[in-house]
């Protein structure tokens, strides 16, 4: 794979860096190295797996990573991207969001004997007097400077909105934990998107003030989707990290749908392949597309990271389920997931015993639009029971049919499925 720099600069991932020497130094030294998380909630989402697999390729590259989590600033929020001011949360709500993302961290990160940290920054910042910040920290940046960082002038530009002085804080907060991760933990680089970059060069030039020391910043891009909208983000919601809130097959289908001309950025920015495989799943997808081979090996890629390799497989075997007679073979709860955006319907049990005629099901379902056209839909091969096809126009349902005594899956054609529930 070659060196780190290198492998940041083909995967797209060196954005802006802040000090002329830090690529000679990260191929030279063992540089400690940090990036924030917010815990605004107990999960962490897609939108933080960049930064997450930052940490964990410089620990591979043998540096030391630190997670910091905002105990602090995570009650104050970053004023950059938000159109409005963050709601603060209380302390006991901040306690069980840390605790909620520390093991999701922990799958990244070797927080034992690779040397891996993960702190709070309320340890350091709880225990700050408003007069002793003002006087040691606040004294050694200027406004004027803080004003024209993109994060705080988009802000004051709606003279009807404006930022309040809570937010404006959160500069020389995060200023601050540079300045102590370099004091206590030797800590010369701070990692972000390229939207915290105004910040990171704020926290490199309060401690190159105050302790005449040169530090480093170095931003990777923001990921966007087709649409330009951010990353992580769905029509129904965030995609969680934490599979109580998004199943291992939830984020296994969100990037098998992946976009082909987004594929390959994605699989450069998260997974962990060697730069040959990537140029080959890239010409793949650009000689056949229809094969979304990249898209499996992303899904796969990314499920076995987030959750592991034993929920990577069972995610990527009921994908595969949904459109083969292995449905058959997935437990209830995960047959109901992956039917899940499938319309249902529900019919008495009482007509098993002499069965429900086929076409009947198809009909009102509304898989066929009439009887007639249901005919027509099985007499071409093109309805299944289960995925099992049916040709014969006098099929009908039984007991022996129903998957955990409940459930039929018909489906007409590639993609259009119903789900029927006998009660």
């Amino acid at each position: 794979m070659g060196s780190l720099v290198s492998d940041l600069e083909f995967r797209g991932l060196w954005h802006q860096a802040a000090g002329a020497s830090l690529a000679q130094r990260l191929e030279s030294e063992r540089l400690t190295a940090y990036i924030g998380f917010d815990p605004t909630a107990d999960s962490l989402h897609v939108g933080n797996l960049l930064q997450l697999c930052m940490l964990r390729r410089l620990q591979q590259a043998g540096h030391r990573p630190i997670a910091v989590a905002g105990g602090v600033t995570g009650m104050i929020g970053d004023p950059g991207g938000k159109s409005e001011e963050r709601s603060l949360l209380s302390d006991e709500r901040l306690k069980a969001n840390l605790q909620g993302i520390r093991p999701q961290i922990e799958r990244f990160v070797d927080l034992g004997g690779g040397g891996g940290l993960l702190l709070d920054n309320a340890q350091w910042l709880r225990g700050l007097t408003l007069v002793d910040f003002l006087r040691d920290i606040g004294k050694h940046l200027a406004v004027n400077e803080m004003i024209r960082k993109d994060s705080v002038s988009a802000r004051l530009e709606r003279a009807e909105q404006g930022i309040s002085y809570t937010e404006f804080s959160y500069m020389l907060l995060q200023a601050y934990d540079f300045l102590h991760l370099f004091d206590h933990h030797d800590c010369r680089l701070q990692l972000g998107g390229s939207d915290q970059f105004g910040n990171i060069t704020v926290g490199i030039e309060l401690v190159r003030k105050m302790r005449q020391v040169e530090v480093y910043g170095l931003t990777s891009p923001l990921v966007l989707k087709a649409d330009g909208s951010k990353f992580g983000k769905t029509e129904s919601g965030t995609v969680w990290l934490d599979p109580r809130r998004t199943s291992p097959y939830a984020l296994y289908q969100f990037f098998l749908r992946t976009e082909d001309d987004l594929v390959g950025r994605y699989l450069r920015f998260f997974s962990f392949l060697e730069h040959d495989e990537l140029l080959a799943l890239e010409q793949v997808t650009a000689a056949h597309p229809e094969r979304r081979q990249a898209q499996r090996v992303l899904a796969r890629e990314l499920c076995a990271l987030v959750h592991g390799a034993d929920d990577a497989a069972r995610a990527e075997h009921a994908s595969e389920a949904l459109y083969s007679e292995a449905i058959a073979s997935l437990d209830e709860s995960t047959l109901l997931e992956v039917c899940a955006e499938a319309p249902t319907s529900t019919w008495p049990r009482t007509g098993l015993d002499e069965g429900v005629a086929l076409v009947d099901l198809l009909a009102s379902s509304g898989l066929s639009g009439s009887k007639s056209q249901a005919r027509s839909a099985v007499t071409q091969g093109g309805v299944y029971v289960n995925n099992q096809r049916v040709t014969g126009l006098d099929a009908h349902l039984g007991r022996d049919d129903l998957l955990f005594d409940r459930y039929v899956v018909l489906r007409r054609g590639r993609r259009e499925y119903h789900l029927v529930r006998f009660e």
